[in-house]
């Protein structure tokens, strides 16, 4: 497993798509909007914009590692690389956590960077960083949970890449990343609560506040730590399916 994880760490980190996806996107984008969202506003205005826009675009495109978590698996299988390693000792839960240790650190980092971007450009408030760094971890499991199973789901490159776009944006807009959640329909805000987007983005932003109650971040936590765990189980259920296709 420890092989594993160092080969794709080593791929991702010469991966400059990677580092556009994960990195200098998100930032275009935040940039982009904070300016013309609160062009010509007071003050006061200005810095809720901010700080839902900050927290709101980091959760929205840490599940664009899903192309990349489903394109290394796949990759993995039709190289004969899926087989080989089945044909070794190696258990197929061993191996999944070989698959999902790399994308967790590469999730894990992205946040943090993120989050300290919003520092430093716009200054938005950390008022509680050990919540914070604990809400970085739960949606790290979370979001590579699901790309784990989407990874073992998906037959080919270009489905997992049209679902991504399905999952990140689809559920950015539903969750209340891309405009405020009371401005939508009442049933959209009804289901927006069965997103994790909508719960990691209300976490970050209270815990920006310092305003997060220990209780609400452990229900948070445990609502995306869910997400995640019923990731693993289906990618653990899927793989021996997901085996009998790998080439040998």
């Amino acid at each position: 497993m420890g092989a594993l994880i160092f080969i794709d760490m080593k791929k991702y980190l010469q991966d400059r798509g990677l580092l556009f996806w994960m990195l200098i996107l998100p930032i275009i984008f935040t940039v982009l909007f904070i300016a013309g969202l609160t062009s010509g506003t007071e003050a006061a205005v200005r810095d809720q914009i901010i700080l839902s826009i900050v927290p709101g675009y980091t959760v929205m495109f840490v599940f664009f590692i899903l192309i990349n978590m489903a394109e290394a698996v796949l990759r993995d299988r039709n190289l004969g690389m899926t087989a080989r390693i089945a044909s070794t000792p190696l258990s197929p839960y061993l191996y999944l956590l070989g698959k999902w240790i790399p994308n967790m650190i590469i999730v894990f980092i992205q946040i943090v960077i993120l989050l300290l971007f919003g520092k430093l450009v716009y200054n938005i408030p950390l008022e509680q960083p050990f919540y914070l760094l604990l809400l970085a971890v739960f949606l790290t499991f979370t979001v590579t949970g699901i790309g784990l199973a989407l990874a073992l789901l998906v037959k080919t490159n270009n489905m997992g890449i049209a679902i991504t776009q399905v999952v990140a944006l689809g559920g950015g807009f539903l969750g209340g990343q891309m405009m405020p959640l009371e401005t939508m329909p009442a049933f959209m805000q009804t289901i927006s609560k069965f997103l994790p987007q909508f719960w990691a983005h209300q976490g970050f932003q209270e815990a920006m506040k310092g305003t997060l109650p220990a209780m609400e971040l452990f229900q948070i936590a445990l609502i995306l730590f869910g997400f995640g765990l019923v990731g693993f189980i289906i990618a653990l259920l899927r793989y021996p399916f997901f085996l009998k296709q790998a080439r040998g």
